[in-house]
């Protein structure tokens, strides 16, 4: 009974189009003593939200008391834009923003199906049938579930990996009393290959699985609410226009091959619409973001995980990101910035306007 039910959950999580579903029992976590040691050095930053209740973010019975299994699902949103370590970029003007924000937010797209296929569930399994659905929102460690459920394995860049479909993949779950039958944990590892610590410019993986979010530059331009640290803004400006998240970490690892192999068939662009990308990420050069009015930033990105950092945050780290241009464009789309009226932007801006003056300077040696 338990097996034929999960499969046929499994069956409709695919037809809801989740690329990766599996199963895993609703125990406490593993690593709770590793995560509260993480917590306790400060690595989480001013992500708050990942320190509060640790109680029930280890431990899924805390979400549902009755809690007896968790139905986790993988999406892929990869698309398949050239960049990272080693590929030229194609415009050396155009901002890059990380791959899983380039169209519609997954946590609207991804909770809507994970509540339809709860409903289908509840039906399935009748009266007394009850779950909660999550999406990176809820105190949940999903990638260990995730791999308990047997949708990948842990990186060194703390990344789940999958095998065959690499780590460009977002994570759900539906925590539910209902006893269903269980996958066996992922497989896998990555050797002797130390990429992604090599790759990364501020040096955020400190050590193979462990991740100080205060140097990660998804966490300085996304997370952090105030100034970017003077002394990593310069790794900023020299990662390739990042001005929303970070991917350097996934596009130098070999489980996310553009060419797919025999080892690695099914790494491919995502079909999915909502995932694909709109034009203001994928057409905008640095310059142009610094002129967004806050109308325009509503509107070009309403319904995007971009609106997250808000205007502020975008304009700030476009700012900073000029820094390493000495063209009039650049110094033009400064220039104004001085007089934006969030002070994070002006400071940015009198930072890189700075920073290009002093270049500019004839050597005293």
């Amino acid at each position: 009974m338990q097996q034929d039910l999960a499969e046929r959950v499994k069956a409709r999580a695919r037809e809801l189009g989740f690329d990766l579903v599996g199963i895993t029992t609703a125990e406490p976590s593993a690593f709770a003593e590793e995560y509260r040691d993480w917590v306790a050095q400060g690595y989480a930053g001013e992500m708050e939200y990942l320190t509060r209740n640790l109680h029930r973010r280890l431990d899924p019975r805390e979400l549902l008391p009755e809690a007896r299994s968790i139905i986790v699902v993988g999406m892929n949103y990869y698309t398949d834009t050239e960049e990272g370590p080693g590929t030229p970029q194609p415009d050396p003007e155009r901002a890059v923003f990380a791959r899983y924000a380039r169209g519609d937010d997954y946590h609207d797209v991804m909770t809507a199906r994970l509540r339809e296929l709860l409903a289908f569930l509840k039906a399935e399994a009748g009266d007394g049938a009850d779950g909660r659905v999550y999406v990176d929102a809820g105190p949940l460690l999903e990638r260990e579930v995730a791999r308990r459920a047997g949708l990948g394995w842990f990186g060194k860049n703390t990344m789940l990996i999958n095998t065959r479909r690499g780590s460009y993949f977002f994570l759900g779950e539906i925590v539910t009393n209902v006893a269903l039958a269980v996958d066996a944990p992922a497989i896998g590892g990555c050797g002797t290959c130390t990429r992604c610590l090599d790759a990364c410019p501020t040096g955020a993986i400190i050590e193979p699985y462990k991740v100080d979010a205060r140097r990660c530059l998804s966490y300085l331009t996304i997370e952090i609410k105030g100034p970017i640290p003077e002394d990593l803004r310069p790794a900023l400006a020299a990662s390739g226009n990042r001005i929303f998240g970070c991917d350097i970490c996934q596009e130098c690892c070999p489980f996310n091959r553009q060419v797919s192999t025999s080892r690695n068939p099914t790494l491919f662009p995502t079909e999915e619409p909502a995932y694909q990308p709109r034009d203001v990420t994928a057409n905008s050069t640095v310059s142009n973001l610094l002129y967004l009015t806050e109308e325009e930033f509503r509107q070009k990105f309403k319904g995007s995980p971009v609106k997250r950092t808000k205007r502020r945050g975008l304009l700030r780290n476009a700012a900073c990101a000029l820094c390493n241009r000495d063209d009039e464009e650049a110094i033009a789309a400064l220039k104004p910035a001085l007089n934006d009226p969030e002070e994070s932007v002006r400071e940015a801006a009198a930072w890189s306007l700075k920073v290009i003056e002093e270049r500019k300077l004839p050597s005293l040696d």
